[in-house]
């Protein structure tokens, strides 16, 4: 119950700060351009409240907050069936039709404009305060990772000419080039200090992994996922029991140090293969222990029999932020501006993958529900999280809004760029079919994210 509230309050957060600044840059060109504004709602349905502002404008909360309009004397729209309100005999020079094209298609713009602007606002805050992350360390690398060169305690500079000071960055870069299938050049500064440039061979990702297993399916692991060499249970009548105990932290086997869970097997393999006993250093209650074992083989239907000593982790804490992504305040607009335009850039390619089959419609489509459980997610995790959650969702409504799609802002700069073509505006019977065409497409694609977004709570 706490998680469906706290998503609920962050997703009309979200909703509210998005909506009323989208709007706000319609409202604001609108009335530069001396078009007369009836109505700046932030939401939709009847409104809860309103209030009659000295400028003649009725500002309102809607009674569904999923979304908000701007309504403007003598705009086409399909809600009423033509014109909002006919202008009075003084009021036609204040009219949106009245108006050049030109000033149409500002007043379009300025919506999705307010959202890119805002974009960066919030990545400039971001930076600011700073945004806690983890180091961009290998912590280990098996399969393709491994044989390109990469090893244990390597720092990544940069991926396919990325620069990645934190591990959000690289992670971002690798999926990008794996979901491309294509090798990358990565910058790396390894644990002795030296700088080295290594082709990361992901063209050789098997082609049917999914879409959220292509990082993982490089074999490359963050440091901060390793799990502590900590046990947490034995298993009764295997070598351990008896010999370990629960909160055992093994430090080496066999004077093999061991910095992680993951490491305990290989070590023990090689243990077993040699045969006789070896000493296993454990941490216990302060101390530290030199204990005998000896691992016993195993055998389980459906994979090749190996060495075990019959123990499994204690469950790992939530690894604490190691880095932390800031600048000052001058320092912070460039690397604003770059940040939006670089995931300018990705969510462009992004729809280019799903276009082209490289990416799953299922993981690239999300809904409402979806958004509200990763504005919670984000939220927990504080506010420059947070507020890069927004930047990101603030930059996805301005270019969804771009798209030329009627009823969308994009739709109607579509329609000014027709007329400005041919000289005249489109026929209304032109105009309404668009719209509800526009309608049927966003109505399948709204159907496509709420399924994806059941299909996300069922996982």
């Amino acid at each position: 119950m706490a998680e469906f509230l706290g998503s609920s309050w962050w997703l009309l957060v979200s909703i509210g700060v998005l909506v009323t600044f989208h709007e706000f840059g319609h409202f604001w060109v609108a009335r530069r351009c001396g078009v007369k504004v009836l109505r700046f709602s932030v939401g939709f349905g009847k409104p809860v409240w309103s209030r009659k502002g000295r400028d003649g404008t009725e500002y309102a909360i809607g009674a569904i907050p999923l979304g908000g309009y701007v309504k403007m004397l003598g705009e086409h729209s399909l809600e009423a069936g033509g014109i909002e309100r006919e202008p009075g005999v003084d009021e036609s020079a204040q009219s949106h039709d009245s108006q050049p094209v030109w000033k149409r298609m500002a007043i379009s713009f300025a919506g999705p404009a307010a959202n890119l602007l805002l974009c960066v606002g919030l990545l400039w805050a971001m930076f600011v305060i700073g945004r806690p992350d983890y180091q961009p360390v290998v912590g280990a690398s098996t399969g393709i990772a491994a044989s390109s060169g990469l090893r244990p305690g390597d720092r990544l500079l940069s991926v396919d000419g990325r620069a990645t000071p934190t591990w959000s960055e690289a992670s971002m870069a690798l999926l990008a080039v794996a979901l491309d299938r294509r090798d990358a050049v990565i910058e790396v500064a390894t644990a002795a200090g030296r700088h080295e440039r290594l082709a990361l061979r992901l063209s050789q990702l098997p082609a049917g992994l999914a879409d959220e297993q292509v990082v993982a399916g490089t074999g490359l692991v963050p440091r901060h996922f390793l799990v502590p060499p900590v046990v947490g249970a034995i298993e009764p009548g295997m070598p351990a029991a008896g010999v370990l105990a629960e909160g055992d932290r093994i430090t080496a086997i066999d004077a093999q140090p061991v910095t992680d869970f993951e490491g305990i097997g290989p070590l023990v393999q090689a243990l077993g293969e040699r045969g006789g006993e070896a000493m296993v250093e454990v941490q216990r209650n302060g101390e530290r222990l030199a204990l005998p074992i000896h691992p016993a083989r195993r055998s389980e239907a459906g994979k090749a029999a190996y060495w075990a000593l019959g123990i499994r982790p204690a469950e790992a804490p939530e690894p604490a932020y190691d880095a932390r992504l800031r600048y000052g305040p001058l320092r912070a607009f460039p690397a604003a501006f770059a940040e939006a335009g670089s995931q300018a850039r990705q969510l462009f390619e992004m729809i280019a993958r799903v276009f082209k089959g490289r990416v799953s419609v299922q993981n690239s489509v999300s809904g409402p529900i979806t958004i509200a459980r990763a504005a919670n997610a984000y939220a927990g995790e504080g506010p420059a999280w947070f507020l890069y959650f927004l930047a990101l969702l603030s930059l996805s409504l301005a270019i969804i809004n771009l798209l030329p799609i009627p009823v969308l802002d994009g739709g109607h700069l579509l329609y000014y760029l027709i007329e400005l073509a041919k000289g005249s505006p489109l026929s209304e019977r032109a105009m309404v079919a668009g719209q509800y065409l526009g309608l049927a497409l966003l109505a399948g694609l709204m159907g496509l994210a709420f399924y994806n977004d059941f299909l996300g709570l069922a996982r």
